[in-house]
This record gives structure tokens, sequence and C-alpha cells, in this order.
């Protein structure tokens, strides 16, 4: 009997490049329902599955079908499995607004302050989402809005230098990251991921709430061209701040 392949060996070449591995797991996934190999209401092989046929990690994976399923993609089924999600019949745009435009248009007074402004070397998870190498250099800002005083929002941001050089140039208690950089550079479209989360220790005490106070998280990467120019989070204690959405509807 011949010798069990390695992990190497047993990846696709796509999957070897500098594309970041759960970014081309999601392409290859995308390209197999593109090409009909898996049909609307197709079953996904499992993360066991995919781990072995790919030789990734389970962390990989799971943050690759994860993702496909926010998006739309995919439709995961507690106890039966991942699928292939059915066309809709209506598509939708939806349009998280800047804390700035939701507070004036309101009629209330906006303020913010700076917690964090520096540069800083990114971390495996840094590097991961804005798709640079480990240890480049970030800008790395903590930003709260304010409502009338109120703490409203805390934005955590990570800004790629290369493509906002000018970034700390800015006064961004001013004028926001988002607006900033979309003025500068021309973000093109940009990828949210919402949940419900409970703030850690150091949040709790920036937004002035208890630690059982739920909060919404919307993480939020916006593009220009192909390469991620920012990735942040921005955490909203419940009742304080709503998200604003407009959605076209085709019938």
């Amino acid at each position: 009997m011949g010798s069990r392949p390695t992990s190497a060996a047993r990846t696709p070449n796509r999957l070897s490049g500098t594309t970041p591995l759960y970014s081309a797991v999601k392409q290859m996934i995308l390209d197999r329902i593109a090409n009909g190999a898996w049909a609307p209401g197709h079953r996904v092989p499992s993360e066991n599955e995919l781990v072995a046929e790919l030789g990734l990690s389970r962390m990989t994976i799971n943050r690759a079908l994860r993702e496909l399923a926010i998006e739309g993609t995919l439709r995961r089924v507690q106890g039966l499995g991942t699928f292939v999600a059915e066309a809709k019949s209506s598509t939708g745009l939806v349009e998280i607004r800047a804390v700035i435009d939701t507070i004036t248009e309101r009629g209330n007074r906006y303020s913010a302050s700076m917690v964090i402004n520096e540069e800083e070397r990114a971390t495996p998870d840094v590097a991961e989402e804005l798709e640079i190498g480990l240890a480049q250099p970030v800008f790395h800002t903590i930003i709260v809005h304010c409502e009338n005083d109120l703490p409203v929002q805390l934005e955590d941001r990570y800004v790629n230098p290369a493509l906002a050089p000018h970034y700390f140039e800015q006064d961004l208690t001013a004028i926001t990251p988002d607006q900033f950089l979309a003025q500068r550079i021309g973000l093109t479209e940009a990828e949210h991921a919402i949940d419900a989360v409970l703030p850690a220790n150091w949040e709790a005490k920036l937004l002035g709430v208890g630690r059982n106070e739920p909060c919404l998280l919307v993480r939020r990467r916006a593009f220009s061209g192909k390469k991620v120019a920012t990735a942040a989070r921005l955490l909203m204690p419940s009742g304080r701040l709503n998200i604003h959405s407009r959605m076209h509807i085709k019938l």
C-alpha cells in the first residue's frame, strides 16, 4: 500500500497561494455552485468532510461556511447540515448608515472621543481580516460615539496604511473614519456580519453599561477595489441606537 498523502498534497493548488485560505475555500464553494455541481438544495459536505478533503484546519472551514451562510449563499439547518440556498425571488440592498447621520437626523447632538489612535503591528487575526501579511504596520483607532453626550457606539477599527496613509492626519472625532475613508480613497463595497453579544469588561466601561447589557455587534469590512481598506467592530448597547436600513424589493 502507498503512503497516505500529506495535507499539502491533498490541498488543491488554488488554496496554496497568497489568498487567505478561508477566502479560497469560499471561492471553491462558489465555483461548484456556479458550474452546477452543487445545485440549490444540495447538501454541502460537513466541516469534517471538508477538512479531510482539503487538508485544512476546522477553523478555516468553519469561517468559510459561516461567512457564506451570512451572505445568503448557504443555509445551515440545525441537526441536518448545510445546504446551497434556494434562489430568492427578491433582492435587497441593506445600507448601514454612519452613526453621525443617524444622530443628526434625529435632531440630536453628535460628539466623539478618541480612546486609541496609534500604529501597531498586525496580529494574526488583524492580518487575516485586512488580508495583509503578519506583523505589517496597521492603523488602530478606538472611538466612542455619543448622542447628547450618551455613548451609543464603540468603534474598534483597523486600517491598511498602504491604502490610507493620511488616516491619522484627519480629526476623526469631527468626521467619522468611514466618511473620511469614503471621501479620501473611495470605498467600493462593504460586507457586514451582525451578532447579539454581551460586552467585554473594557467595552462596558467605555459605553457606561453593565456587563449583562445586551449589545448589537456589527463586524464591517470595507473594500477599495479588491483590497480591504478597513475592518471594524461596531458595538451598540440595546435600545440606544438603531440600525437603519433600506431594502429594494423586486416582486
